[in-house]
Order: C-alpha cells, then sequence, then structure tokens
C-alpha cells in the first residue's frame, strides 16, 4: 500500500545523508555497469564466433585424405590414400535419411583460365549442386551449378566475382559468354561473391564429371562435403555429427585398408566439433563475467547494507519511540528495506541505463575477429532488474532485522 509518509521519511533520510548516500549509490551502479559491460562483450564474443562460422555451413564437415602414418596388414606407411565416386555414392546411399547437402570436390590449383588475351591462373572445382550450400556461396549474377549440368556433362562453369573483375575488363557482363580452362571452352553460366573472404572467389567451379575428365582423375575425387539435417538442439545436432564421422571414417579405412589408429591417413572437419568448443569457451568466459560483475555488485551492496546498519544506530531512539507507541516489527522492517531498496535500484538503474547506452553506442563500431557488436539483449536486462531487487532487500533485511531487535527500554536509554 502506498504511504506519503513513509516516501518522506525515506527523501528526509536520504537528504541528511547526501553524500554518503551518492557514494553508496556509486558502488552500487558501477557494479551493474561492469557486469552490463561484461555480458555485453561476452554477447559480442559470441557474435564474433558466430559470425567467423558464416563463410561455410555451420553444421558442415569436410573429408580429404592423405598419406598413412602406420604400417597395416603388410602395407607400408606413407602410401597415399585417394577417395572414388563409389565411395561418394556408398556413404551417400547409407546416410540418406541423415544427409541435408553433400558434394564431392574433384580440384586442381594453379590452372590456366583465359578470356581473350586475358588470362589468370586459378583453383578449378569439380563440384555438385549442394555445394553452394555449403559454402554458402552468394550468386552475383547467373545460376549456380545444377543437376542437369552433372547428368549432362555440360562444359559449363561458375566463375568468383574477382575473377570476373580480372578476366572481363570494364565491368563487362561474364554470364553467356566461353572462358577456356586448360584450352578447353566452359561457358560461364553464373558468377558467385564470398561475404568472408575476396581469396575464396580466386576458384572456378565446374561439373564434378567434367573436372574429372579434364584432369584425368577417371573415378577418383579430392574429398567430400556434407551437411546433416537440423536436429531438436544443439547437442543432438553434435551427437548425430560424431557418430556420422565415426561410421564415415571406419568405412573408409576398412575399405582403403588403413589402420584404425592411424590418423592422418582420413582427414575430417566437423565444424560441429568446433562450434562446440567455442562455445564452450564462451560459456566459461560468460560464466566468469557473471561471476565478477555479481562480486562487484555484492561489494556495492555490502556498502548499502553497512549505511542502513548506521542509520538503524543514528535512529535507534526513533525506532524505540516508534515501537513504545505501538509500531508492530513489519512497519519498522518495511522502513529500512523501502530505503535500502529504493537506493539500491535507483543507483542500479542508472548503472544499467548507462552501460546499455555506451554499447549501443559504442557496439557496432567494434568490429573484430572474434567480438563483433557487443549487446545485451532485453532478457539479460531484465534479470539484471531483479538482481537488483534482490540485492536491494538483501542489504536492507540485516538492518531492519536489527531494527525489529531493538527494546524500547533500551532505545530510550540510548544517547
Amino acid at each position: 500500500m502506498f504511504s506519503l509518509e513513509r516516501w518522506q521519511e525515506i527523501f528526509e533520510t536520504i537528504g541528511k545523508n547526501k553524500l554518503r548516500t551518492f557514494l553508496t549509490g556509486v558502488s552500487v551502479a558501477s557494479g551493474i555497469f561492469i557486469l552490463v559491460l561484461l555480458l555485453g562483450v561476452g554477447q559480442g564474443m559470441e557474435n564474433g564466433i558466430a559470425k567467423e562460422f558464416e563463410s561455410d555451413a555451420s553444421n558442415s564437415i569436410w573429408v580429404w585424405t592423405r598419406t598413412t602414418s602406420v604400417e597395416y596388414k603388410g602395407l607400408n606407411p606413407g602410401r597415399r590414400i585417394e577417395l572414388t565416386n563409389e565411395d561418394y555414392s556408398f556413404i551417400n546411399k547409407k546416410n540418406d535419411k541423415y544427409l541435408e547437402y553433400k558434394s564431392s570436390r574433384a580440384r586442381r590449383w594453379g590452372v590456366l583460365v583465359t578470356y581473350g588475351k586475358e588470362s589468370g591462373s586459378y583453383g578449378i572445382e569439380g563440384i555438385h549442386p549442394d555445394f553452394q550450400m555449403l559454402e554458402n556461396e552468394e550468386m552475383f549474377s547467373g545460376r549456380f551449378i545444377n543437376q542437369n549440368d552433372i547428368d549432362e556433362r555440360t562444359k559449363v562453369a561458375v566463375i568468383g566475382n574477382k575473377i570476373r573483375k580480372e578476366l572481363f575488363k570494364n565491368d563487362k557482363e561474364a554470364v553467356g559468354e566461353f572462358i577456356k580452362i586448360n584450352d578447353i571452352p566452359f561457358k560461364v553460366v553464373g558468377v558467385f561473391s564470398e561475404k568472408m573472404a575476396e581469396r575464396e572467389e580466386n576458384r572456378v567451379f565446374i561439373p564434378s564429371p567434367i573436372a574429372q575428365q579434364v584432369f584425368n582423375k577417371g573415378h577418383k575425387v579430392d574429398g567430400f562435403a556434407y551437411t546433416l539435417k537440423p536436429e531438436a538442439n544443439f547437442e543432438i545436432a553434435v551427437q548425430k555429427s560424431e557418430e556420422f564421422v565415426e561410421s564415415m571414417t571406419t568405412y573408409l579405412k576398412n575399405k582403403h585398408v588403413v589402420a584404425p589408429e592411424d590418423e592422418r591417413a582420413i582427414g575430417v572437419n566437423n565444424s560441429l566439433e568446433g562450434a562446440k568448443r567455442f562455445y564452450k569457451l564462451i560459456f566459461m568466459i560468460r560464466a566468469f563475467f557473471w561471476w565478477v560483475g555479481i562480486c562487484t555488485i555484492i561489494a556495492g551492496v555490502v556498502g548499502v547494507s553497512n549505511i542502513m546498519l548506521i542509520i538503524v544506530k543514528e535512529r535507534t531512539k526513533e525506532i524505540g519511540i516508534r515501537k513504545a507507541l505501538g509500531a508492530q516489527p513489519g512497519s519498522i522492517i518495511g522502513m529500512i528495506l523501502h530505503e535500502a531498496i529504493f537506493v539500491t535500484a535507483i543507483a542500479g538503474f542508472a548503472g544499467l541505463v548507462l552501460g546499455l547506452a555506451l554499447l549501443e553506442l559504442a557496439g557496432p563500431m567494434i568490429q573484430t575477429d572474434f567480438i563483433a557488436n557487443p549487446s545485451v539483449d532485453f532478457n539479460v536486462a531484465l534479470t539484471t532488474v531483479f538482481i537488483l531487487i534482490f540485492a536491494g532487500a538483501i542489504a536492507g533485511f540485516f538492518p531492519a532485522w536489527r531494527a525489529v531487535r531493538i527494546k524500547p527500554i533500551v532505545a530510550l536509554r540510548d544517547e
């Protein structure tokens, strides 16, 4: 119930101790301010990590091969493992219900590409249509490789925007023109651009069967790329990806006679495992930030509690008179708690607003590799509000309890 007299008492007490109240409020405000900034940095780190994973599909699995490092079944180490179309087809068929996107890769670097009198040395990759989703390629113009290109073995190419700038001068339209790869004409059907790195635009994509033919690879490929279908939560997604990787590597090692303990022959990059490590690290950092911020708030709350103890001591006779006149313990506790919560809440809200304002102004300007747009969402801000209210109640409880225990006769004798 609203009591005007109660609020008049609160403001009167604060007015008598302006400096003391101000310094106490500063300690509480600085605690909330520091907590908000730390949580904002933590969110910025999470944004930065997510941005790093944007360059490829966030749940992608990349497979490649190297040489064996362990002797196995009479075969010496140093043997080169080569993946095949048959391996790709078997893995796809066995895991069809789990796979979202898939593509094999037949590639070669430093291949001469010409257009008219212009030429350059670029990477050529034979891929399947899903590769666009696997690497999150954005089309600058035209289209990507499609299934008809694979089935009909058409000599078409999708070039990076960097290549377009170098080979097609004056922003000439590249789609529909013919380039030569190893003196073999290919029709340009699309131009792609990379959001994260222009160096990735230094590639030409062609249908996988044509790449195998042009580079005399036969039925061999250089690697596979997959994403799995979305799961209910991150932990299940990581588990499914690990099971898929385990099943795939076991098959490939058995097929190509590789020792089970050989970690070199079959290379796998599971982006979800990397993301899991990063998010665990971020969780630990954010937990540490919460701990530092809350400890800072506790220091401020202790200051409020000490101030309220001093106030109770100074108002001992007043409290004794109130009790002698019939004041109930609840009203005494309410009086102390109201003042403590009021000081804590006002100071805390000031720190909260300052922290949010600083993040709002400076956050968009902070763009590093692992910190992007540090901010605090509404739910976190609401959580700090509850922390403030709880902290104010704790700060006032012990002084209030001391005030309730004061005996009127002792208080009236107090000097």
